[in-house]
């Protein structure tokens, strides 16, 4: 049984409450740890924590800031295996996913954002007998709320630009999948990060999440989850004047049309829309097919997801590992028996997979792909979040392109094509924060990363996660 315990000031400690959380492995469905089910008291010391911290923090040189954030990303390197491990104990992503992406990807994020604090600069102006410049400084307190998907990768997603802006960070991992942020705590302190600079609070959104959000000390809250959750800590935050940053739900459209590389699509597009079980926010869910290759396609699609290996995380052979939670489980063979409902057929998959001996109790779905199903169906419209698409044929790029902005949600897109002047409008007509050209989950970290309409509020990566982190300030100085 894994204990897990708060980070609070340097050292991990019981929540104030002495109350704890389940937390469940995917592949078995069993018990195998608690967790913190922290709450005001908990996120109010580590609040004191971080405002003590944030003084010397700040005022830290440059160059030191940057070896400690460089010696985490070594340290998340160094233990690479077994975080990789623990993340797929937690998840249900199968270990080959968390080792080759979610980890490297953590300690990238680590690694650039070090980088960045040496080279970010400010704007200067000068105008006749004066200067104006900008400083920009750090917030101070700052708070950082994850998901369950991704769950060290978009954690430290979050706490790196904080951290290299000169803030100190208040962070609640999901209660879902929180072990590799425990196992965070013990990276930063073998990095030599000062203690109180982050502080990690584990519990439930209602509780520890909504005293985050709600602090007065807290000067910017950092949310990645659904639209939901995102509304609420809208809700409470306006009011406050704090500073949002909120990456929220997608419903991704991926337009294929006839002259696209056709085998590179289709390799893609099955990676597009199952990595991880479906459970990316970038996965593209709605394929639309121009219709002169829309019967080849859908016989080779279907042919290769039935070929795709739902099996134990933990075997290298297995493509698919299980779905985070019953919870989640539930809800998306609810969406299967509504997309039935609403006149759907499937091709395949579309049901819940049993595997024999200990993964017999793990929750485990068969990749399903859905055909004959109206943009303005609830299957087409909400958020599944799951190893289940939808395929439909077009026949005119207007189609394509009211069939792909037909949403609520903007948060990527995916087009496959090799007419320029199509890319050049598709690129700037679609409704997407993000739009992939031939090509899939392709990031430059340097790039402004977030979606439009119900896909969230403001942009992560590059200098717009350092910028979300501080404070703009004008100077202007008289000759």
């Amino acid at each position: 049984m894994v204990i897990l315990q708060n980070f609070i000031n340097g050292q991990f400690v019981a929540p104030a409450g002495g109350q704890y959380l389940d937390n469940y492995n995917p592949a078995t469905g069993q018990v195998y740890g608690k967790i913190p089910d922290s709450g005001p008291e908990d996120v109010e010391a580590a609040v004191a924590a971080a405002t003590a911290a944030f003084p010397a923090w700040a005022a830290m040189p440059l160059e030191q800031r940057h070896d400690i954030l460089r010696g985490i990303s070594d340290g998340i390197l160094a233990k690479l295996d077994h975080l990789a491990e623990a993340e797929s104990l937690d998840s249900g992503k199968t270990i080959s996913t968390a080792r080759s992406v979610d980890i490297p990807r953590a300690a990238l994020n680590f690694k650039f954002f070090a980088t960045a604090l040496l080279h970010f600069a400010s704007e200067s102006h000068q105008m006749p007998g004066a200067l104006s410049y900008t400083l920009r400084q750090p917030l101070g307190v700052v708070g950082g709320i994850s998901p369950w998907n991704l769950p060290l990768y978009l954690f430290t997603w979050k706490i790196a630009p904080a951290l290299a802006a000169g803030n100190c960070v208040v962070g609640k991992p999901s209660e879902v999948t929180p072990y590799t942020a425990y196992l965070l705590g013990e990276i930063c302190n073998a990095a030599g990060l000062p203690p109180g600079v982050l502080n990690i609070v584990h519990g439930l959104g209602p509780c520890a999440g909504e005293a985050i959000v709600r602090h007065p000390q807290i000067k910017a809250v950092s949310f990645t989850g659904s639209t939901r959750a995102g509304a609420e800590i809208a809700r409470i935050a306006a009011p406050m004047f704090k500073k949002l940053s909120l990456e929220l739900g997608g419903k991704n459209p991926n337009l294929i049309f006839a002259d696209c590389d056709y085998e590179q699509m289709l390799q893609t597009t099955v990676a597009s829309s199952f990595n991880n079980q479906g459970q990316i926010c970038l996965c593209g869910s709605r394929i639309y097919v121009e219709r002169s290759i829309y019967d080849r396609f859908k016989k080779d699609f279907v042919e290769c997801v039935q070929a795709m290996r739902v099996g134990d995380p933990a075997d290298p052979g297995s493509r698919l590992g299980a779905v985070v939670s019953k919870l989640h489980f539930d809800k998306v063979l609810s969406y299967i028996d509504l997309a039935r409902e609403e006149g759907g057929t499937i091709l395949c998959g579309g049901t819940a997979l049993s595997l024999p001996g200990p993964l017999a109790g793990g929750w485990y779905i068969a990749p399903t792909v859905v055909e004959g199903l109206p943009i303005g169906c609830r299957s087409n419209q909400e958020e599944i979040f799951g190893p289940v698409v939808t395929i439909q044929p077009f026949d005119t790029d207007d189609e394509a392109l009211a069939l792909a902005n037909g949403v609520p949600y903007g948060l990527s897109s995916t087009l496959w094509t090799n007419n320029l002047r199509r890319t050049q409008r598709f690129a700037a007509e679609l409704q997407a924060g993000i739009v992939w050209v031939n090509c899939w989950l392709l990031r430059d970290l340097r790039t402004p990363f977030g979606g439009v309409k119900q896909s969230g509020v403001g942009r992560e990566g590059g200098w717009e996660a350092m910028r979300f982190f501080m404070e703009t300030k004008n100077v202007t100085l008289a000759g």
